[in-house]
């Protein structure tokens, strides 16, 4: 008769008892506030954008070749597998995917802050965390786009750096820097934390392999050249000030102000306890002050860029809060529930005139085509390709890589001579060998319609004629000596 197996210890047994009760009620959290995601087909341009890199991925493109974008390469993968899973028809299996990512991070925040301050904590950080996360514009809270996967990337970076797992750390961060450049901003509290655990020389050779590995992985997969062009060097045009100077100012005022409001019930007792005495979280601060520039970069203020301020704002106020009365607890668990409903109240009202434009388009585009058929869409909605199942006559997607308009952007920063370098050349070559049935000019008096880019007018007047207009949109047909080409 075999011995009898000694019992676990009795903190494993607290452990796997927390976490048994705590992972449903954030899982259920998780998904109530992700249920605005599910109301709309899609919620912004950067949620098409990758739904037609995707789909091109899938037939056959090559990401930084013949599929391009600013951005690294894991969410267009993403999306090509949930995608190549679910079907290319919706977004649903990307929004699951977010709604596990939210969980995630949440589920990391809670461990950390438990580790540091004990259970309560840890309830508190994911709690806090979730209630937040929806804090913004539903357009930027609610789309399944690149900030949303980079946020379990970075906590996880934080929690392997916290109990001095450097390889990972490592890794982490990486595939933080490869959902999104700035997600490397982790890398600077992870390396606080290194000295501060006196991390020894092998854990920082761990550290560094585990960051440059993935990112050589990555180049290499792709295309080396391409991959360091779009992601880093070919975007020095995009991140400037000039011609956009009142509009980013007031976007940016905007959109603090509506984080300001999500977090009313997390700033209070952060501001409270720095009165009162250190919190004792230096890398917590580093952790927001460096995830700072990820707001500021570009100098374009959009929305989603804030939500990399969140999860270190959580860990700030869980921290803030256990040397504050309990009653602070309980008001700023209530203050953040009621923010959080008024935010998903936005979500799952408010009118989405874009998205309307753009389904108008988009069967004006299917009516019109054939299903072979590829089209050029002369705008910043990409989407109306994956919305009119249309094939791109073009691997720019948006007329922003053509003439550097982005979110407003207007005046002397507008035009050919401001593109992404070396594009027009290629899309000359683009329009004459694969010259698009239909051109939509979707522009409606923006500073990079026609008459502002010869390129374009020029080929609009040799080859194409206008058929019909759609909310200001105006589709150009080619004309019939063109058509055997």
């Amino acid at each position: 008769m075999s011995a009898a197996q000694p019992a676990p210890p009795r903190s494993v047994i607290a452990r796997k008892a927390y976490w048994t009760r705590l992972l449903p009620l954030l899982a259920a959290l998780a998904c109530v506030t992700r249920v605005p995601s599910f109301a709309r087909p899609l919620w912004n341009p950067d949620e098409g954008f990758l739904a037609v890199q995707a789909r091109m991925l899938a037939h056959g493109g090559q990401l930084y070749e013949t599929v391009v974008d600013r951005k690294p390469p894991l969410v267009p993968w993403l999306y090509q597998a949930a995608f190549a899973l679910g079907g290319s028809g919706s977004l649903t299996p990307v929004r699951i995917l977010a709604v596990l990512a939210q969980l995630l991070t949440a589920v990391l925040l809670a461990s950390l802050a438990r580790r540091r301050w004990g259970d309560t904590a840890g309830r508190t950080a994911g709690g806090l965390y979730l209630l937040v996360s929806v804090g913004l514009n539903p357009e930027d809270a609610q789309a399944a786009t690149f900030e949303v996967f980079m946020l379990p990337c970075t906590a996880a970076a934080m929690w392997c750096a916290d109990r001095r797992r450097w390889g990972a750390a490592g890794a982490a961060a990486a595939c933080a820097l490869l959902t999104k450049q700035t997600g490397g901003a982790v890398l600077v509290p992870v390396l606080w934390l290194a000295y501060r655990h006196g991390a020894p020389r092998g854990g920082v050779l761990r550290l560094v392999a585990g960051v440059t590995l993935p990112v050589l992985g990555a180049a290499l997969v792709t295309d080396p050249a391409g991959f360091v062009f779009w992601t880093v060097t070919g975007s020095g045009a995009y991140a400037s000030f000039t011609g956009s100077e009142l509009h980013a100012l007031v976007r940016a005022l905007t959109n603090t102000v509506i984080l300001a409001v999500a977090c009313a019930g997390l700033i209070p007792p952060v501001v409270r306890a720095l009165r009162l005495a250190r919190t004792g979280a230096v890398d917590l601060w580093l952790w927001l002050a460096s995830s700072a520039p990820a707001v500021l970069l570009g100098f374009h203020f959009f929305g989603h860029y804030y939500l990399q301020l969140i999860p270190p704002l959580a860990l700030l106020a869980t921290a803030a809060l256990q040397i504050l009365p309990r009653q602070r607890l309980t008001a700023a668990v209530l203050t953040s529930a009621c923010c959080c409903v008024l935010f998903l109240a936005w979500g799952l009202l408010a009118p989405r005139p874009e998205l309307t434009h753009a389904q108008r388009l988009a069967s004006a585009v299917a009516h019109r085509t054939a299903l072979t058929d590829r089209v050029l869409v002369w705008g910043i909605h990409p989407e109306t390709y994956w919305l009119s199942e249309r094939t791109p006559a073009s691997r720019y997607l948006t007329a922003g890589l053509l003439t550097n308009f982005s979110g407003g952007r207007g005046g002397p920063e507008v035009g050919e001579k401001y593109a992404v370098q070396g594009t027009w050349p290629v899309f000359r070559e683009e329009m004459t060998t694969h010259a698009p049935a239909l051109v939509v000019d979707d522009s409606r008096g923006k500073p990079y319609a026609p008459e502002r880019v010869p390129g374009l007018r020029r080929l609009l007047a040799a080859r194409y004629e206008p058929v019909g207009e759609v909310d200001g949109a105006v589709l150009y047909a080619r004309v019939a000596r063109d058509q055997g080409d």
